[in-house]
C-alpha cells in the first residue's frame, strides 16, 4: 500500500480528455466514498454522479462560470445530509459533522481517482441555491463540493508546499 505516493501524486485537474469514465472506475469511486469515516457512522452524506451535459452546464454556471466543470465527463457533487445527523447530534451535527462526512468521503474518492489514472479537482466556489436547483436537491441536502472527474489531458507539476515547521505545532 503506497497511500503517501498517491497523496503526493494527486493534482487538481481542470482539463480532461474527451473520454467517458468507465463503469468499473465509477464503481471503485463509489466504493471509496462509502468507506470514508463518518460521525457516529451515520454516513450523513449523499453524492450525485452527473454525466448529463445539460446538468453539468448548470453546475458550471452555478460555480460562477467555471466552464471546465461542464467539460468534465463526470461531475460528482458531495452533499451533507442534515436530516440524518440532526437527531443524534443536533445543531453541531447539522452545521459541522455532516459537512465533514461529505468532505472526508470526497477526498477518499479523489485519491481513488488518482490511483485509477483519473484526475479531479475540488470546487468550493459556487452558489449553493443554484446547485440545489440544478440537481433538484431535497431541502435537507446541502451541496458542499463539486468534483469534476475525468482522464487528465495535462498533469501539472506539483505546487510548492509550506515547510512542516510552518504547518505543524507540537505542544
Amino acid at each position: 500500500m503506497e497511500v503517501l505516493s498517491v497523496i503526493m501524486e494527486r493534482r487538481s485537474i481542470r482539463n480532461f480528455e474527451d473520454k467517458q469514465v468507465s463503469r468499473e472506475a465509477v464503481d471503485k469511486l463509489i466504493e471509496a466514498l462509502l468507506w470514508a469515516p463518518s460521525a457516529g457512522n451515520l454516513q450523513s452524506r449523499k453524492f450525485y454522479f452527473v454525466t448529463e451535459a445539460a446538468i453539468r452546464q448548470k453546475l458550471a454556471m452555478a460555480a460562477y462560470g467555471q466552464g471546465f466543470i461542464a467539460r468534465a465527463p463526470l461531475v460528482v457533487v458531495a452533499c451533507a445530509d442534515k436530516e440524518t445527523v440532526s437527531g443524534r447530534y443536533g445543531r453541531r451535527g447539522v452545521e459541522l459533522y455532516c459537512v465533514q462526512d461529505a468532505t472526508l468521503s470526497a477526498m477518499c474518492m479523489m485519491l481513488e481517482a488518482c490511483e485509477l489514472g483519473l484526475g479531479s479537482v475540488w470546487v468550493g466556489a459556487f452558489n449553493e441555491k443554484d446547485v440545489s436547483k440544478a440537481l433538484e436537491l431535497p431541502e435537507d441536502f446541502r451541496p458542499v463540493a463539486i468534483l469534476p472527474v475525468g482522464y487528465p489531458l495535462i498533469v501539472p507539476d506539483a505546487p510548492a508546499r509550506v515547510r512542516a515547521e510552518e504547518a505543524v505545532i507540537f505542544k
